[in-house]
């Protein structure tokens, strides 16, 4: 399985009911936008299952879902913990000047004098804007604000040019 071809969409939290429902935290954004796929992979260590989603719902702050072959409590027990995947081409394609967050994971990061920062490993949403994580010699936090510290995203050269001083 090519890590390019599927993204990680949320994970399976615990069981809801006893008519084998289970509880979803979801990475979309918002939240019940994970019931818009209805193929899912599941994956635990390197375990891989498909599994069709019947029907779900907000609820709460999470979402919870039924799945086709998962009919009791006990059954939907077996997959907490599991990781919900979908195959990359599920997803619009992005707007211009917008990326999804997977896409800027693992690029490198340079200041517009060209110094290496790192490479992002994750992405915060703060409220106020989206933060870079980025890794290098030490973990910097830089806002995702295009035009201000953003200056440019090259997906085909793997790169992130910013504003931001080395030493901060």
């Amino acid at each position: 399985m090519d890590k390019q071809d599927y993204l990680v969409i949320g994970k399976i939290s615990g069981v809801f009911g006893v008519k084998g429902w289970v509880k979803i935290f979801s990475y979309t954004e918002p939240r019940d936008n994970i019931l818009n796929y209805k193929t899912w992979l599941l994956r635990k260590g390197s375990e891989l299952q498909s599994c069709t989603l019947v029907t779900g719902q907000a609820h709460s702050k999470g979402v919870v879902a039924k799945l086709v072959n998962t009919d009791d409590r006990d059954a939907a027990a077996l997959l907490i913990g599991w990781e919900i995947l979908i195959e990359r081409t599920q997803l619009p394609p992005p707007a211009p000047d917008e990326y999804y967050w997977a896409d800027l994971e693992g690029l490198e990061v340079e200041t517009t004098q060209g110094v290496v920062l790192g490479v992002v490993d994750y992405l915060l949403e703060t409220g106020a804007n989206d933060v870079l994580v980025v890794k290098g010699e030490r973990e910097r936090l830089i806002p995702f604000l295009r035009k201000q510290t953003i200056i440019t995203v090259d997906l085909d050269h793997g790169k992130i040019v910013v504003d931001w001083d080395p030493e901060f």
